[in-house]
């Protein structure tokens, strides 16, 4: 692996590997030092300094990376982690383990698990090609373009809660293809846990306690979900034991009937009535016509590791792309934390998230330059337009707002025995979705529909301003963030699985982990808990996890142009790494997930 050169940089006093930094570290000049140039390979490289993280970043005593011989499972739960390895005990496989916890995470993980949402898979079988598994949610057939913007011109609140901000669920749909098309152990046998779960209760956390308090009004909006999270209109308090009785007969429906009785049976019927009720615009002909999605994933060569992430209409797949082929370029990279690592990745993503907002959609609607996009020429000439010196200012836009605080998905990460690997993400969208929970069926329905371009100009719930490729239009899919990845070695071996939740913060997030394996020759708990920085075009915002930064670089990042603003942690990188013993598994301490492992 690559380690980065001592550059000529603005900070001064750097600390050794796994050191804390000193605490009186030099001012920064007012004009940082551009980049080097990478060294010829004949060079030897000079000592290696330390990354520069600030004295206060705690994560690095939180994180509990968890080993296995034989396999790993990371997600937003330890009891759905622990359902998984069970499963794979049980002799399952990847595949297997992945459907188990998803249903699992529908129970315990209510905020983002979900039936009633949709996602992404990206799956290698042990020797075989990878392969990605579109299960986005699409627009209703009653869809409008215009559907979200009253007789004002004025955007409504409609796409963000209640029935009609809903998209065709998706979830059980793409469980049920990965299983038929990969699956070992019987389907009934794999939501079996999840349906005890539900039925028996299990202990609510404080982390899923504040989260429900955080949506309790929203949550209280709707009998249903009033009557299934709240009591006397507050969450329960943590150590509650949380029993979801309508939910676990719905699981124990599609365990004995698989995918149908969701989108053809009871289930659908009861969707079809909470829509009425409510005004939603989702049909039994809508459930119906539902059909999952095989689509070739992006591949990504990066110095000699292969990145295997979804294309559209996930965005996140070609944001990744771009973002590993300009900084490729630029390769040996300077220290982690430095300003000048910092302003590069900062103008990758700003590019990136440019061409991702004005150019992508659903690619059965609209057509994309995406061999373009994904091309290294296409990454050199951004890279020449980059000032090492200073920052670019985003073309400015419409009235961007921010992005809130808590916008909910979920990301697990499988490896099995036999080395087969799963990537999958999953998504409600907002906190607990639409906040509708569907009468006598126990479970949340989404509001991706959010995720559209609902009014030209103007950002969505993450701060993303978006062009018409992404405009509403009947059985569309919306465009997403979510960036499941697997990166295969330059030795054609397995080498990291990985995710995250967090919106439009996704694929920064990946990136960075996987920046940091590759190029600042991290160990993969160091990779994940490493503080963060995001980008986006626009609002054209650098964002910094809070302590995370030494104060110098901060200062050099100012001088360079870059608006810099703290925030608090976005995302959740569950990832696997292999080692010399087998797997490490780390469920990013930023919330409170779980690994397990055997």
């Amino acid at each position: 692996m690559r380690r980065p050169l001592v550059l000529s940089l603005l900070l001064l006093g750097a600390c050794a590997r796994g050191t804390k930094p000193p605490e009186t570290i030099p001012a920064a000049p007012t004009i940082p030092e551009p980049p080097a140039l990478p060294t010829p390979a004949a060079t030897p490289a000079p000592p290696t300094p330390g990354p520069l993280i600030a004295a206060a970043w705690p994560l690095g005593e939180r994180v509990r990376p968890v080993e296995g011989t034989h396999g790993v499972v990371v997600s937003s739960h330890q009891l759905a982690s622990d359902v998984g390895v069970d499963i794979l005990r049980r002799g399952g496989n990847a595949v297997d383990a992945a459907v188990a916890v998803a249903f699992a995470l529908a129970v315990v993980h209510p905020v983002a698990g979900n039936i009633g949402g949709g996602g992404f898979m990206m799956i290698r079988m042990h020797g075989d090609t990878v392969r990605a598994l579109d299960f986005r949610e699409t627009a209703p057939s009653a869809a409008t373009r215009d559907m979200y913007i009253d007789s004002a011109g004025v955007p409504t609140e409609a796409s963000l809660t209640g029935p009609r901000s809903v998209g065709v669920p998706s979830t059980v749909a793409g469980m049920f293809e990965a299983h038929r098309r990969f699956g070992h152990l019987p389907w009934k046998e794999l939501i079996t846990p999840a349906v005890q779960l539900a039925r028996d209760g299990h202990p609510l956390d404080g982390a899923r306690s504040r989260q429900i308090g955080r949506e309790a009004e929203r949550l209280a909006r709707f009998p249903a979900s009033r009557a299934q999270f709240l009591v006397d209109g507050e969450a329960p308090p943590p150590g509650t034991r949380f029993v979801q009785a309508d939910l676990a007969r719905t699981l124990q429906f599609i365990a004995d009937s698989g995918a149908r009785v969701f989108y053809h049976g009871r289930i659908a019927d009861l969707i079809v009535q909470e829509m009425s009720r409510g005004g939603g615009l989702i049909t039994r002909q809508d459930l119906a016509r539902y059909q999952v999605k095989w689509r070739p994933p992006i591949e990504i060569i990066y110095h000699g590791y292969t990145v295997y992430t979804m294309p559209p209409p996930s965005g996140g797949g070609v944001t990744l792309a771009e973002i590993l082929n300009v900084m490729e370029g630029y390769a040996p990279l300077p220290p982690f934390g430095s300003a000048t690592l910092m302003h590069l990745q900062t103008e990758a993503m700003r590019r990136a998230y440019e061409d991702r907002n004005t150019l992508l959609g659903d690619p059965d609607f609209v057509s994309m330059p995406l061999e373009r996009l994904l091309s290294k020429a296409y990454a050199a000439t951004l890279r020449a337009a980059i000032d090492p010196r200073r920052a670019t200012p985003t073309a400015a836009g419409s009235g961007p707002g921010m992005p809130l605080d808590h916008p909910e998905t979920t990301h697990f990460s499988i490896v099995d025995a036999e080395g087969n690997a799963v990537s999958c993400t999953t998504t409600l969208n907002n906190d607990f979705g639409s906040a509708v929970t569907v009468t006598g069926a126990g479970f949340l329905l989404n509001d991706e529909m959010d995720d559209f371009l609902t009014a030209p100009g103007r950002p969505n719930l993450f701060g993303l301003v978006q062009g018409e490729a992404n405009a509403i239009a009947p059985g569309k899919r919306m465009l997403s963030a979510m960036t499941p990845a697997i990166v295969v070695d330059p030795g054609g071996g397995l080498y990291l699985v990985l995710g995250s939740p967090g919106g439009s913060r996704i694929p920064t997030a990946v990136y960075q982990v996987i920046t940091n394996m590759i190029d600042q020759d991290m160990p993969l708990a160091s990779a994940v808990t490493a503080p963060r920085i995001h980008h986006q075009a626009l609002p054209d915002v650098l964002h910094l996890e809070t302590d995370g930064f030494v104060q110098p670089s901060i200062d050099s990042l100012d001088a360079m142009g870059h608006h810099v603003e703290a925030w608090s942690y976005k995302t959740e990188v569950n990832s696997i790494a292999r080692t010399a013993a087998g797997w490490v598994g780390v469920a990013d301490p930023r919330r409170g997930g779980g690994a397990a492992g055997y």
